[in-house]
């Protein structure tokens, strides 16, 4: 037994809403990843109107909170006839959310590359694929992997926002066990714990790759 009415089944319980909440959060980063990255090229597009696009989708998203479009795509969607899954509409919600922040994320990655690089790739009459695919891509995903991971942690977090829709995550896994034995303290306690564990590797992965790449970006010392 685990103090009082908590026992083994629960722990197990959580575990499992733990791995939902793991599931989530590789959905949301994978999709919303693959839309980043066209939203951060959509961004710098030589397009006027497709920059001007990009810029009100980005400042959308960022402007509303997670929760509202989390309702949006549950509730708003049913109003149309269009009922889904938790699972389904947290997904949605999550990959908008991520996309938005990934793609300004890599937008700022890829313009920090120097102007230099820039000029060299045009001086060797590359186009401006083969520029950006052989020549700043490269350079802007290392100058962007420590951030990205970082942001990994912002994303397990938020799942949480999905209970708000059935979605039987680690808090709404929680929520309903404290609905049966009610012992708040106990349970949210083993939450964060929970959390902590799935969020501190990633904390100190980012941390490590953001001091490794910087070493190695370091220029050599003059003699």
């Amino acid at each position: 037994m685990i103090d009082g009415g908590l026992n083994i089944h629960h722990l197990y319980f959580l575990l499992a809403g733990a791995a939902w909440t793991v599931c989530l959060s590789l959905i949301a980063f994978v999709g919303g990843g693959l839309a980043g990255a066209i939203v951060a090229l959509c961004r710098i597009s030589p397009a006027r109107p497709l920059r001007w696009l990009t810029i009100g989708y980005i400042q959308l998203v960022q402007g509303t909170p997670l929760l509202v479009v989390l309702f949006v795509c549950y509730f708003g969607l049913s109003i149309l006839g269009l009922s889904l899954p938790g699972l389904v509409a947290a997904s949605i919600a999550m990959i908008i959310y991520v996309s938005a922040y990934l793609g300004e994320i890599w937008r700022g990655c890829i313009e920090s590359v120097p102007r230099t690089q820039w000029e060299a790739a045009e001086c060797l009459a590359l186009s401006r694929t083969q520029r950006m695919h052989r020549v700043i891509l490269p350079q802007a995903v290392r100058i962007a992997t420590p951030p990205t991971v970082g942001f990994m942690v912002q994303i397990v977090k938020n799942t949480s926002l999905a209970s708000i829709v059935g979605f039987v995550e680690l808090v709404r896994a929680g929520q309903l066990i404290n609905n049966s034995v009610f012992q708040p303290f106990q349970i949210y306690v083993l939450v964060a714990v929970l959390y902590f564990a799935m969020c501190y590797p990633l904390s100190r992965w980012s941390r490590r790759l953001e001091a490794r790449l910087h070493f190695g970006a370091r220029p050599a010392a003059q003699d």
